[in-house]
């Protein structure tokens, strides 16, 4: 099957699908290791490891693209690509999503912030005229070549117009050809559970530790009846954290492996990427 098939079944299926957020191609990895269906290319966690910055529109098409090829082909699970804005107009989204779906990603996020965007759970975001974003859906869908490929329309208007404004929206986008609709920055449990009564196509969650949107469990996604729900950034808090403790044993006892626990074993990460294929085909060619 192909991913983008795999990726939009799972969409449609009445079980909730979760999507974790992966910024480098090891995080995809222990993604897919960990059982999840499918993986989010996370726009903040690629922003805050490939540059240190935040997302706020910095991180260019061409990067973005690059790394998502990198998470597709580390992985044997469905990738949805993050294409922000769609980084310009109609014309330019059109191309965006060919050149995503070139890349293997099974599906793509586009959304109707101004350009730059900013981070769904960031203050100040302005979104463009509803129109214009149909306009820009309408040319993503003409664009992608297997009508498999996900296109994950994303609304910021609940924040600066308010909860009836994103529902307006979700459902032109869901006219537009939309297959499933993001509606980001939820602040209240009652709007969460608005957006996905109300909007007519299957709805994603987005669940940001620490963000705007209450923290719901699965089962009570399930049970309001999303479609999907992605945890962004969830591997990005957890990398920082981590590596922030091993540094701290590090410092203060001055030995390292002091603390074990801190750390994955080498052999584990050598096992993880395969090192042991690799020395066979060195000792394979190299005679």
């Amino acid at each position: 099957m192909r991913k983008t098939t795999r990726l939009k079944a799972l969409i449609e299926a009445p079980e909730l699908l979760v999507m974790p957020g992966a910024y480098d191609a090891l995080s995809a990895m222990l993604i897919e290791k960990a059982g999840f269906g499918a993986v989010q290319a996370s726009g903040f966690g690629l922003a805050a490891s490939h540059l240190g910055l935040p997302d706020i529109g910095i991180l260019g098409f061409r990067e973005m693209l690059d790394r998502t090829r990198v998470l597709v082909e580390a992985v044997s699970i469905p990738v949805m690509a993050d294409g922000d804005t769609g980084f310009g107009d109609a014309a330019t989204t059109w191309h965006v999503v060919r050149a995503f779906e070139a890349a293997g990603a099974a599906g793509i996020n586009l959304e109707d912030q101004v350009s730059p965007k900013r981070c769904g759970h960031f203050t100040g975001k302005s979104v463009i005229a509803m129109e214009e974003m149909v306009g820009k859906l309408r040319a993503a869908v003409d664009a992608k070549q297997d009508k498999d490929f996900v296109i994950n329309a994303r609304t910021d208007a609940l924040q600066p117009l308010g909860v009836d404004e994103a529902i307006r929206r979700g459902n032109a986008y869901a006219a537009a050809g939309a297959t499933l609709i993001f509606v980001d920055g939820i602040e209240t449990r009652e709007e969460v559970r608005r957006v996905i009564t109300e909007i007519d196509a299957p709805v994603s969650i987005n669940m940001v530790e620490g963000g705007r949107t209450p923290l719901f469990t699965f089962a009570e996604l399930q049970a309001l009846g999303a479609a999907r729900v992605s945890c962004p950034v969830t591997t990005i808090l957890a990398a920082m954290k981590g590596v922030q403790a091993a540094l701290a044993a590090l410092m203060e006892s001055g030995a390292p492996g002091s603390n074990p626990a801190l750390l994955a074993g080498f052999d584990e990460i050598k096992d993880q990427l395969d090192t042991a294929k690799f020395d066979a085909l060195g000792a394979r060619f190299n005679g």
